[in-house]
């Protein structure tokens, strides 16, 4: 399985369109490959870089998506989702799109796609953590798209 971008290539720079000093819009994704028996996938997107990428504290999730339907190869930009796709918490506490705004320095984004045997249950609003658990012993393949970013001084 392979998950590509239009707008910046594994282990590019991110345009700053999709970041806090843009439109803050998420990047479009696209996807090939999935496995047969596939029934979802689930998106999470997250920066393991934070507060500072020369001393990490924690993992900052920016997006979590599950039950993205079988039949979905793309999410556009601006992360519309298509229907039954449900959101989890990201680490502003909030369930949608958090933004690219890292504080000082180069920051990895890891974009990471499970394709899974099942749709999962309604989950409510998991966390990343609930999410993971969720899809232990159902990922039949996983597909991963890093992209940096780091802030222009102003």
């Amino acid at each position: 399985m392979q998950l590509t971008s239009d707008v910046f290539t594994h282990m590019g720079s991110i345009p700053s369109r999709y970041t806090c000093d843009g439109e803050d819009v998420t990047p479009p994704l696209a996807w090939s490959g999935a496995p047969e028996g596939t029934k979802s996938f689930v998106l999470i997107v997250d920066d393991p870089d934070a507060p500072d990428p020369a001393a990490p504290k924690r993992v900052w999730v920016h997006w979590l998506v599950y039950n993205i339907p079988a039949t979905t190869t793309s999410l556009p930009e601006g992360g519309a989702l298509p229907p039954g796709a449900r959101t989890g918490l990201n680490s502003s506490d909030g369930d949608a799109w958090d933004s690219i705004c890292p504080p000082i320095g180069r920051h990895r984004y890891f974009f990471k796609l499970y394709a899974l045997d099942t749709e999962l249950p309604d989950l409510q609003t998991p966390s990343k953590a609930e999410l993971e658990k969720a899809i232990e012993g159902h990922v039949l393949a996983e597909a991963g798209l890093v992209g940096t970013y780091e802030r222009v001084a102003r």
